[in-house]
């Protein structure tokens, strides 16, 4: 046992160099097929203690495979999730590429709480009464595995491509609009890209957070006020460059820019 948690420790340190130094890696399952789910979040949470030794902290968390299609591609039956530290937040409409390897961004929107929310059975009705206000939001992916390419326990171990996020400047009560409703349209240096609705996300976005709650119940965790949780993409994530300029716009909630600068 002893032995294997010393594996566990090697290959966290290993996935967060990459994370910081924006090197790319080979997928860690091909040297350690055996990996479980289990082991990756273990990974993934040493990934962030290292980066708490250094000063970081974390904020919150975001939810990924939150489509059915996504899910199904890779064979689970749930979303996955990763954590959010303050260095990943974006202060300014401003993607630096320094130590990005392939960034992606997709539409999304984010629940702020104002009450703790744990156990296996948080229902949506539960998430609105602890939810404080939403923002619109921004996120940015960036896998550390060459071409983009991994498994289900890969992305987990690596924070679930966590990079970046951006929140609007404007916070929204949570009774404001039927947010699985509510339309995005994402352009790329004016082009429109892609569209959708809160629907893409489990059917509605309350639903993340509540699977969200339920899958750190698991681990003895919950969600805390004041956290930021990213819900899931309303659309396909998009490449960006250098020079590239990203518009969202949000029914009712106005638009989110970001400027990509090499």
């Amino acid at each position: 046992m002893e032995v294997k948690q010393v594996d566990l420790k090697h290959l966290a340190k290993k996935i967060e160099s990459h994370q910081t130094t924006g090197q790319d890696m080979d997928k860690v399952t091909i040297d350690n097929p055996s990996l479980t789910v289990e082991e990756a979040y273990e990974i993934q949470k040493m990934c962030i203690d290292y980066k708490e030794e250094r000063g970081d902290r974390m904020v919150g968390w975001k939810m990924g495979l939150t489509s059915k299609a996504k899910q199904v591609s890779v064979g689970v039956d749930e979303p996955i999730y990763g954590r959010l530290t303050q260095s990943m937040e974006l202060s300014d409409p401003v993607l630096p590429l320094e130590n990005l390897i392939h960034p992606r961004v997709e539409p999304e929107i984010a629940f702020v709480l104002k009450k703790e929310l744990s156990g296996e059975n948080v229902t949506p009705r539960d998430v609105w009464m602890a939810t404080e206000c939403i923002f619109p939001a921004i996120e940015v992916i960036d896998s550390r595995y060459k071409n983009f390419s991994f498994t289900l326990v890969d992305v987990i171990a690596d924070n679930a491509s966590s990079t970046k996020f951006i929140l609007g400047d404007q916070a929204f009560s949570p009774y404001h609009t039927a947010w699985d409703e509510m339309g995005v349209a994402m352009f790329r240096n004016g082009e429109l890209l892609h569209s959708g609705t809160g629907a893409a996300v489990l059917g509605h976005p309350v639903r993340s957070v509540a699977m969200l709650a339920k899958m750190l119940s698991r681990e003895g965790q919950t969600i805390k006020p004041g956290q930021v949780i990213l819900v899931g993409g309303f659309t396909e994530a998009v490449d960006v460059s250098d020079g590239d300029h990203i518009e969202v716009r949000y029914d009712q909630l106005g638009s989110l820019n970001l400027r990509v600068e090499g």
